[in-house]
């Protein structure tokens, strides 16, 4: 799983504040100094009509999935993907095999939007006190670092004043959704904010980190810290570079930092902005949908190789759509997730079936739907 290795916690020992600073055992006024601190609904006849499930048939349960899973294999055609051992992925496409330090991090102007945007709503929200962060996926190249994608803490976050522990089993469902536009994308940090005036990652943060880099591309991985400390007007339009390192919006500070493998502190990393798309934007509308479901939706894509996910407009507003192709030209499962509601459809050709398996889990209904397919064959 790609986000097996992440430190998703960020804290600092201190957890009442970040004016400490451990290396020389005094308080600090919290500023950088230079040293380490702290679709449409259709209509049609329900093809197939359920009892629902007891909890007590769980070995039925498990008996059907494995018959399923025969039946598929003799169906024709490859489109069930064997399961991975753990820890290891899907191939992707080969990169640079030798990197150098890092000189730079390029941002592209919808993933600072992003960022200073979703900081922006969180300081106004009933949690804006807490920590927020985001994971930060994109290209690694030899000497430079280009983010194309984020990937927010969630609302399942665990958070305080002086810690963030990001939701994992929605972070890694929202990488697997977002690799399928580019499979040369990967985790290159995280940007996590402080809610005092420390610009600089904490004595907690570098304890995870300095483990976690040895993971990463290069060995080095980037991290920056919002703070909300800056002296511009809150109404302010244009984003500012005080320093190379450094963007500001209004009040709205992102520091930049670097930390490679064996490094006893973090070094200040220049930021820039280029043209460019925030590849995982879409998937923040429907966030919450994806924090749901992320245990059966990742059961379903370790297991299905021709599995689509997309973001559509449901009866309601944003919805997650995930499309599963069976081995029948034209012929698919598709399942509609918005908010706590769960629609499966099944389509052949221009056809769409509303069909209804009487099961919110949506694996299980899905081999129930794959069962009733085998069946007729």
């Amino acid at each position: 799983m790609l986000l097996e290795t992440c430190p998703l916690l960020f804290d600092t020992p201190f957890r009442d504040r970040y004016d400490y600073n451990e290396e020389v055992g005094q308080f600090c006024n919290g500023n950088e100094a230079g040293t380490r601190s702290s679709g449409p609904p259709f209509l049609g006849k329900a093809l197939i009509q359920w009892p629902a499930l007891e909890e007590q048939s769980r070995t039925m349960w498990r008996g059907l999935v494995n018959k399923v899973n025969r039946l598929l294999h003799a169906l024709a055609g490859p489109w069930l993907q064997p399961k991975l051992p753990s820890g290891l992925s899907r191939p992707t496409p080969s990169l640079p095999s030798h990197y150098q330090p890092l000189e730079r991090v390029l941002l592209t102007d919808e993933v600072g939007r992003t960022l200073f945007e979703e900081y922006a709503e969180h300081r106004k929200s009933s949690r804006g006190d807490e920590e927020t962060g985001w994971m930060l996926l994109g290209l690694r190249e030899a000497r430079e670092a280009v983010v194309l994608a984020t990937l927010p803490a969630g609302a399942q976050r665990d958070a305080g004043v002086a810690h963030v522990q990001f939701n994992s089993n929605g972070q890694a469902m929202g990488s697997r959704i977002v690799r399928q536009m580019d499979r040369r994308l990967n985790i290159l940090g995280v940007v996590h904010t402080h809610p005092g005036s420390l610009r600089h990652p904490s004595d907690g943060d570098f304890q995870g980190d300095s483990e976690w880099v040895q993971r990463l591309r290069g060995g080095e991985g980037i991290f920056g810290i919002g703070t909300a400390d800056g002296h511009g007007s809150p109404q302010a339009l244009v984003a500012d570079h005080p320093r190379p390192h450094v963007q500001a919006l209004g009040e709205l500070c992102l520091s930049w930092y670097s930390l490679r493998k064996g490094d006893r502190r973090y070094r200040p990393l220049p930021v820039e902005l280029t043209l460019g798309p925030d590849l995982a934007r879409p998937l923040h509308l429907v966030w919450p949908t994806i924090e749901a479901y992320a245990d059966q939706l990742d059961r379903l894509y370790c297991q299905q190789a021709r599995i689509t996910f997309d973001v559509i407009q449901g009866p309601h507003g944003p919805a997650l759509s995930v499309t599963i192709q069976l081995a029948e030209p034209g012929g698919a499962i598709r399942i509609v997730l918005e908010k706590k509601e769960v629609h499966y459809y099944l389509v052949r050709g221009d056809d769409v079936i509303h069909v209804d398996p009487h099961e919110q889990q949506v694996d299980r209904g899905v081999y129930l739907l794959l069962a009733e397919l085998a069946g007729q064959c």
